[in-house]
């Protein structure tokens, strides 16, 4: 951290479950909770990269408050109580994982991400073994203009992700999100092939940060990606930054 930068920060006393915990008043709830080694389930957050509470699967419930809050960008705050794992909460995870499920096109058994995808991991351990919403069969397109990489949209959660360290990190920003709804894509530049994007440095960080094999290298499957390698240096570049 730059010495100049640096602010006495206030500590915050809360509770999680029940228990009493303490944070810095910079902290959010999720990064509270995993100091504490309370699961709070996501698939937006990755360390390194600005949260932006896209997923919603990281809600919890906090006295107080009339509707659930997402852990992710919500600041502690003194005497908060807070509740992770509610019969409520459960209901709610299941059902945005399997609205997830049914938008677009996730036939595991055939998809290049099988046993290495975040959102299909994330299904078992909630425990969704089924789906109860009819599938909206989107015919998206696979854009394989691009001479090392390919981008699948129909595998595509919104996490925006390959967004946030196209921008951050790599400081390109070739990635972004057009439209609303069901309708929103990623898309490269004004929404042109990613062959032809002239801001691409094709340095590959986006493909490594993506959860689903949205995005992936041509020629090798999911599983031999090292994604595991390639959170430190986020780690390191976000502290840089602060």
């Amino acid at each position: 951290m730059n010495p100049s930068a640096q602010k006495t920060l206030s500590v915050k006393t809360l509770q999680i479950n029940g228990k009493d915990v303490s944070a810095r008043e910079d902290q959010t709830i999720l990064d509270v909770a995993r100091e504490n080694g309370v699961f709070i389930p996501t698939l937006c957050n990755l360390d390194g990269l600005t949260p932006v509470g896209a997923c919603r699967l990281c809600l919890v419930e906090v006295k107080g408050s009339r509707r659930l809050l997402p852990a992710c960008i919500t600041q502690v705050q003194d005497n908060m109580e807070v509740s992770t794992n509610t019969e409520t909460l459960v209901k709610y995870r299941k059902m945005i994982l399997e609205l997830l499920f049914a938008e677009r096109n996730h036939v595991c058994s055939v998809c290049v991400s099988n046993g290495h995808c975040e959102l299909q991991a994330m299904a078992q351990k909630l425990g969704v073994d089924h789906i109860r919403y009819p599938y909206l069969y989107p015919k998206l397109a696979v854009d394989a203009s691009h001479d090392r990489f390919a981008v699948d949209h129909n595998r595509c959660i919104l996490c925006q992700r390959c967004v946030r360290v196209c921008d951050e990190i790599e400081g390109a920003h070739t990635w972004d999100v057009q439209g609303r709804g069901t309708a929103s894509l990623v898309i490269t530049d004004l929404n042109q092939p990613w062959g032809t994007s002239e801001s691409c440095t094709s340095c590959g960080k986006c493909v490594q940060v993506c959860p689903t094999g949205t995005l992936f290298e041509k020629g090798r499957a999911s599983g031999e990606m090292t994604k595991r390698e390639f959170l430190p240096y986020l780690t390191l570049m976000r502290e840089e930054r602060v």
